[in-house]
């Protein structure tokens, strides 16, 4: 079995600012005014998967670091409570990223599984959370919309990562670039 060389430190960090770019991009396109009347259905959250995609597929290139200061960000200028939906989603990429190596020899709806019970965790803890300090919330149907859109958008996001940015699984038997097995 020939093993493969792993991302070395300039793939490493230039993926590092591909997530930071493009999660600013969804935050300025979630910004932007598209529609001036309530909404009934909620989009996927695009950030979430950006982050869970790269937790299961190759966590070296989002450290828990940088997925918390894009998501204070993100709380910051969607005027969410400040850090509770970034310590969620550090948690639960950390989780899928402990999972990871467990998750890239089983099939695809195995991973696709995983990231919706983890995405689950995240809004069902902002939820809970929220309804422990009296903060309102959106109504249940729209975040039950949100929940669903999001984990239908779950394989997209894979295939666009993949075709994009060559994000892909680490394989068995991969090496990183001091020989030791990933």
């Amino acid at each position: 079995m020939a093993e493969h060389a792993a991302a070395s430190p300039a793939r490493i960090w230039s993926m590092r600012a591909i997530y930071v770019v493009i999660s600013l991009g969804i935050l300025l396109l979630e910004l932007l005014p598209q529609q001036t009347m309530p909404r009934t259905f909620a989009g996927p959250d695009m950030i979430l998967l950006l982050t869970f995609t790269f937790a299961l597929r190759r966590p070296e290139f989002i450290p828990s670091g940088i997925v918390a200061m894009v998501m204070v960000l993100a709380d910051l200028l969607l005027q969410r409570p400040p850090g509770l939906m970034a310590a969620l989603t550090v948690l639960a990429s950390q989780t899928l990223r402990n999972r990871s190596d467990g998750v890239r020899t089983l099939p695809f709806t195995v991973e696709w599984l995983t990231a919706a019970l983890a995405l689950c965790g995240v809004l069902i803890g902002y939820r809970i959370i929220l309804a422990i300090f009296v903060v309102p919330q959106a109504p249940a149907l729209l975040v039950l919309s949100q929940l669903f859109s999001t984990a239908l958008a779950y394989p997209l996001m894979v295939l666009g990562c993949a075709v994009l940015f060559g994000v892909r699984r680490v394989a068995p038997g991969e090496v990183d670039t001091l020989g030791h097995r990933i």
